[in-house]
């Protein structure tokens, strides 16, 4: 079985998250997305986060597909860290194949998250084009450190199958959208 994680605060989710799951399910021929939900983000201010129920609520109400799973379980380990989640999620179902979800936006911080040489050789990776991201995989640190563990998009559908270190990047129609405008705007 071939499971997509996709991890972030979704703080409101919206269109845009959805967009990057169904392209996700679609370009890398994922059997699930686990849309999983953060208790919070080390690198961002937890000052405006709504509650944690209030956003796996409309997460569940906006991903209807029924191959999209919408999970909170990072809140019972402890830990906020992707390192820490993708560790757990390896030993508890050794026997799936999943690739980490991300947009490209997160590339520009990608290499201050803990452990992040860690994730890239933890599952393979799809990063998601993304508004105003496009060109970032060619200067972001990920990329140029594991410059020789790209997988071209064309075979982003055999990801699933290659081993740990592993990433395709992925055009694709692209939404403007973003927690941060939607929780500025008031919406």
């Amino acid at each position: 079985m071939a499971v997509g994680l996709f991890g972030g605060s979704f703080n409101p989710p919206h269109e845009g998250h959805l967009l990057v799951a169904e392209i996700a399910l679609r370009r890398l021929g994922l059997d699930q997305l686990w849309w999983m939900v953060t208790p919070g983000n080390p690198l961002k201010s937890r000052t405006e986060l709504a509650p944690l129920a209030d956003r796996i609520a409309l997460s569940e109400k906006l991903a209807q597909d029924p191959r999209i799973k919408v999970t909170a379980f990072e809140q019972a380990l402890g830990s906020p860290y992707t390192a820490h989640t993708l560790a757990h999620v390896r030993r508890r179902r050794p026997g799936i194949c999943f690739i980490w979800i991300m947009g490209a936006d997160s590339l520009r911080t990608f290499h201050r998250w803990q452990k992040w040489r860690s994730i890239v050789q933890t599952f393979p990776i799809a990063i998601i084009d993304r508004p105003g991201s496009t060109l970032s995989f060619l200067s972001s640190r990920l990329t140029r450190t594991f410059d020789y563990a790209r997988v071209d998009e064309d075979d982003a559908g055999v990801l699933w199958r290659r081993p740990a270190p592993a990433w395709t990047f992925i055009h694709g129609p692209r939404s403007a959208l973003s927690s941060t405008s939607l929780r500025l705007a008031g919406t």
